[in-house]
């Protein structure tokens, strides 16, 4: 009976131990150890690859030593589940992703490259979306938008049951309302706030890893890397390029690119001579016409963004401001236009900086030959 008893009891510490140990695989997720995946460029993105699973940091761009967001990245054979995982440090997030519903025009496109066209199921703002096959699912009812991206209607968002929401946050934008509170992983795409094209870019590697094409993403992203790096020695080798404004007056102000922001480095890896190159702020300038006038209104070329259903000549952007008549590139008739409805300009470029860095180095080196057509912008009509 003792002996009976004793082997009893055994088996029991054993059965305990074992559950325990099992119930631990199923819910402790630790960021301690592992191994950080070697990125490049990127400031703001953190990943640690663990045995099982993954964690993706991503830092606030507007609170510096925060962190915006933690990713537990693990796969769907694991049992660790997002609905069992005891954490309140981050999101669980089964990989890899099947059904996304993205909410910008930007991610569509890459993901569509990466061929993953087929796992997004719902869309934002639709109408701003100008992937083709984005459309043709949407005519074919394959692909639903969800109306507003800062407003969504969550009932069509919850029937087509995505497994993710893939979203841009911005600053001081109090929440994402109800499409936080129906209990859908949120995506927080905030590669935007990198401060160099190549960092932005990198995130291509971070979202190939949630959809399970990584190494697919990491190749395209060497492609572009490599590409990106000749062009700007290139660039350098030719030496001093043009001088360059950029962009427009906007209502009364004119927005111009700091000097740490994307299009910023952009002109000075293109040789350009940039009159804010030594701004030292990555977002965009709130000027008054007077002081873009005062200390770029000589600058040799004028490049420029606009909306249009045609493309526009010089007497249709002087009927947008009188004052544009004393820049020196007006006057001599080198003003180049990206019209961004006849354009993929915000499709292509977050991802493919190469392609708009190689239209910068045909504009201010307007010498080298050999480079292919400019893709996004070109020479006002006179």
């Amino acid at each position: 009976m003792n002996k009976q008893t004793t082997l009893l009891s055994i088996l029991f510490v054993v059965v305990v131990a074992l559950a325990s140990c099992r119930g631990g695989n199923n819910t402790s997720l630790s960021v301690e150890g592992g191994d950080t995946v070697a990125l490049k460029y990127s400031s703001l993105l953190t990943i640690v690859e663990h045995d099982g699973y993954v964690v993706a940091d991503i830092k606030n761009p507007w609170k510096p030593g925060k962190m915006l967001h933690r990713y537990y990245l693990v796969p769907r054979t694991s049992d660790i589940k997002p609905q069992t995982a005891d954490l309140t440090d981050g999101t669980v997030i089964e990989i890899p992703i099947q059904r996304a519903a993205v909410f910008t025009t930007v991610h569509c496109a890459l993901l569509t490259e990466l061929g993953l066209g087929s796992h997004i199921v719902g869309v934002a703002d639709s109408k701003y979306i100008k992937v083709p096959y984005i459309q043709q699912q949407i005519k074919a009812g394959r692909i639903v938008d969800c109306g507003n991206g800062l407003n969504p209607i969550v009932e069509k968002i919850m029937v087509v049951k995505p497994d993710v929401i893939m979203l841009s946050p911005f600053e001081n934008s109090g929440g994402y309302g109800k499409t936080e509170e129906i209990g859908i992983p949120l995506i927080e795409c905030a590669e935007y706030m990198e401060t160099s094209p190549l960092a932005r870019a990198e995130w291509m590697r971070f979202y190939g890893l949630l959809f399970g094409t990584g190494d697919k993403a990491d190749a395209l992203f060497h492609n572009v890397d490599s590409s990106y790096v000749a062009l700007k020695q290139q660039a350098a080798q030719a030496g001093k390029g043009r001088s360059v404004i950029v962009d427009k007056v906007v209502g009364s102000v004119w927005y111009m690119p700091g000097g740490r922001s994307t299009i910023g480095q952009m002109l000075q890896d293109a040789g350009g001579q940039y009159p804010w190159a030594t701004d030292d702020q990555s977002g965009s300038l709130s000027l008054p016409f007077e002081t873009v006038l005062e200390r770029g209104g000589e600058s040799d070329v004028w490049m420029l963004r606009y909306s249009s259903d045609h493309d526009w000549d010089y007497k249709e952007l002087l009927s947008g401001h009188r004052g544009y008549s004393q820049l020196k590139a007006f006057r001599q008739h080198e003003v180049y236009g990206c019209n961004v409805e006849q354009s993929h300009f915000y499709e292509d470029t977050p991802f493919h900086p190469d392609r708009l860095l190689c239209d910068f180095l045909q504009i201010l080196h307007p010498d080298i030959i050999g480079l292919p057509p400019l893709r996004y912008y070109k020479k006002l009509k006179e």
